[in-house]
């Protein structure tokens, strides 16, 4: 694979510090431009930038000069891939920018995930939805400028789905309810008081119930020429604060719309391996976990404390599962928020895109009429 020069929007905060840890010895991208708000822009990154992850800050990376986070100001320097980490009402109105600026805009800002030709993606489940950015006029059309706009779920939604995915494609999934235990450090930094946090749970995550009954919904769903259709699963979600530094443990109770047994089940997570080769040119994706879903049968499983770097940080652990008295199953899983919840995850979505050849930015097909996502795929 090619090697790209790519750039990172938002890059100082602490998911532009997880995009520079897992890019910085990337095999197919490579780091040529930082961007952050105007007090940092013309600072070195290691004079505007508090490094708070447990890995050593690059040193070629701590000499780089922020730049500002417009695509003009940047000129010819300007890299054809954006990583973009800054909050939504940011986003929403940098990322149009550097999408007609023709760049690949690789989001993890919630700005834009309900979009109407805005595909929101999880490779493992849905990565055929991506077909739906030759819907955006910043791509289709004799004047376009050939970028656009893929972004990642919310950090709670990518690890519920993960589980989900198979199910839903064997038995079909009728409802869902979902009690999650998120970590402080999905708040950002400084993130959450610890006055407010420490021996304590915080029942209300601003918008978080109504983005993961959203997002999941789009995530199983299906994706035509004429646009998003939601599956038809019912979600119910109670999102709460933990004082756990890092990954998000979620309670899942679930009503399938065919019966499954136990052992059922577990053959569907264990036998989930849809980016192993299949209309993929049997390229492996460097960040993509050979296992996407893992199931730990002790009962005291999940933990955080022992299940936070499975796969590298991009793999779902799941536990518990056995009979609901209410609905059919249900079982606890646990993801890395930041990795596989946030930049691993947009990272993921670049390398399934330059393997669909959408870095391709001289020759980009226009989209037919009546065209499946499938057929959009394969051509």
């Amino acid at each position: 694979m090619e090697r790209r020069n790519v750039g990172i929007l938002g890059a100082t905060g602490m998911v532009g510090q997880r995009f520079i840890q897992l890019l910085e010895n990337h095999p197919w991208f490579n780091i040529t431009w930082l961007a952050a708000s105007d007090r940092s822009a013309g600072k070195t990154y290691a004079e505007a930038c508090a490094w708070r992850l447990d890995t050593p800050l690059p040193e070629r990376i701590a000499g780089m000069v922020l730049q500002p986070n417009t695509p003009a100001a940047a000129g010819p320097d300007l890299p054809r891939i954006v990583f973009s980490s800054v909050d939504a009402p940011i986003a929403r109105e940098l990322e149009p920018l550097f999408a007609a600026a023709g760049c690949a805009v690789i989001s993890n800002s919630s700005a834009f995930r309900m979009g109407a030709d805005v595909p929101l993606v999880v490779p493992e489940v849905n990565h055929g939805h991506l077909a739906m950015i030759e819907q955006q006029t910043t791509r289709s059309g004799t004047k376009a400028s050939g970028g656009y706009i893929v972004t990642n779920p919310n950090c709670s939604a990518i690890g519920l789905v993960l589980p989900l995915a198979p199910l839903e494609a064997r038995f079909g999934i009728e409802k869902l309810f979902v009690s999650t235990m998120q970590a402080v450090s999905g708040a950002g930094y400084p993130g959450v008081a610890s006055l407010d946090i420490l021996g304590n749970v915080i029942p209300y995550i601003k918008n978080e119930e109504e983005k993961l009954q959203e997002e999941v919904a789009k995530l199983l769903g299906s994706a035509t020429i004429s646009g998003f259709q939601p599956a038809p699963v019912t979600v119910s979600a109670h999102c709460n604060r933990v004082a756990v530094l890092e990954g998000h443990t979620e309670c899942v109770s679930i009503k399938l719309r065919k019966p499954a047994t136990q052992e059922q089940i577990l053959g569907a997570w264990r036998e989930f391996q849809p980016l192993q080769g299949k209309g993929l040119n049997g390229l492996h994706l460097p960040s993509a976990p050979l296992f996407p879903v893992e199931y730990a049968p002790e009962d005291t499983r999940p933990q955080p404390r022992l299940d936070l770097m499975r796969g590298n940080g991009m793999t779902t652990t799941v536990g518990r599962l056995r009979p609901c008295n209410l609905f059919d199953w249900k079982f606890t899983l646990f993801s890395h928020n930041t990795i596989r919840g946030a930049a691993g995850a947009a990272v993921l979505n670049a390398e399934i895109l330059a393997v669909m050849g959408k870095f391709d930015f001289r020759d980009f097909p226009p989209v037919a009429s009546g065209a499946s996502s499938a057929e959009l795929i394969s051509a």
